[in-house]
């Protein structure tokens, strides 16, 4: 007696394995990790150069995706050497005692096919702050070497005193040197595991 067609397309579907969650880990050489602050009229841009990241994305179910993120804030370069120097020291990032800048996702919420609001505890000096990134998916392709590739990026805006970077000086005209607010960039190619 032959089985109904629903039942053995049922016992395939059984059968089959579950789609898993691509891990994609950053390709620091083809990624950023850059930031902008006023200073006096201007603005001054600076890079990290040394950072690691982990993507778990997971299309079937969204909730089961993360991202990790650490970057070693020495690596601090704004092109001038004596003011990373400074970037470096208590004033600022105190890298001697607070080596490394985290995130780590909690919660992640598809709002379309290429956008996210990741959510988890950002740490910076010591200080930790639940912040929400929009991210943005920016596709997948095969590099020149036959190696798959996703796009990840965001963009947002932290105001350092919430990190206890308190660092300023008082203007003889009124104002401050530096602003509070620092826009942040981060671009990432990453390379399926």
């Amino acid at each position: 007696m032959k089985k109904p067609l629903i039942a053995v397309a049922l016992a395939a579907l059984l059968a089959a394995p579950l789609a898993a969650a691509d891990t994609w880990v950053v390709d620091p050489g083809h990624s950023e990790v850059s930031f902008q602050v006023r200073h006096l009229m201007s603005r001054v841009r600076g890079v990290f150069r040394d950072f690691a990241a982990t993507v778990v994305k997971d299309d079937a179910d969204v909730t089961k995706s993360s991202v990790e993120f650490v970057i070693q804030a020495t690596s601090i370069d704004t092109g001038i050497a004596d003011r990373d120097k400074h970037l470096r020291s208590g004033d600022f990032f105190d890298v001697g005692n607070h080596p490394t800048i985290t995130f780590k996702s909690t919660a992640i919420e598809k709002v379309s096919d290429t956008e996210y609001k990741v959510t988890g505890p950002l740490t910076m000096r010591g200080v930790t702050k639940v912040i929400t990134l929009p991210v943005t998916f920016d596709g997948v392709m095969n590099d020149p070497a036959g190696k798959v590739r996703a796009g990840f990026s965001t963009e947002t805006k932290l105001d350092r005193k919430e990190f206890g970077i308190n660092w300023n000086k008082a203007l003889d005209q009124g104002g401050f040197l530096l602003s509070d607010e620092v826009n942040v960039e981060i671009h990432l190619s990453t390379k399926k595991q």
